[in-house]
């Protein structure tokens, strides 16, 4: 006759760990963040600036935001270079950043200009 062998149950201890070590490892390996991407371009030479092509000033601040020395706001900001636009050409847009002025802020104002159409963006070392 056989005897009876009582089965020994399984233990559930270390396949918790793995699957705790494969979630801790998936958690810190991941991103939950989204990443935006700008376009640099690197300077060129320059040509002299006609009188209908006169570049437009942005002075940025780490809360004012002054186009040609007018206060204005981002959401403002693509109708209010529209209207300086000439009609022959791309407008060039300087950008002069004060130092406690932010990447995130100077990235906010780069991807605003770089959704509109014949505009040309130059930001100015710091001082």
């Amino acid at each position: 006759m056989r005897s009876r062998r009582r089965r020994r149950r399984l233990s559930m201890t270390s396949l918790i760990d793995v699957i705790f070590l494969l979630l801790l490892f998936f958690m810190l390996s991941s991103t939950f963040t989204r990443f935006g991407e700008v376009a640099l371009a690197s300077g060129g030479s320059g040509a002299a600036a006609t009188a209908d092509s006169r570049p437009v000033f942005l002075t940025l601040g780490s809360s004012s935001l002054k186009l040609n020395g007018s206060d204005a706001a981002l959401q403002a900001l693509p109708a209010a270079i529209d209207e300086l636009k000439p009609e022959d050409g791309p407008l060039t847009v300087l950008i002069s950043a004060k130092p406690d002025v932010t990447a995130q802020r100077l990235t906010d104002i780069l991807v605003v200009l770089q959704r509109l159409p014949d505009v040309r963006v130059t930001v100015l070392e710091a001082t």
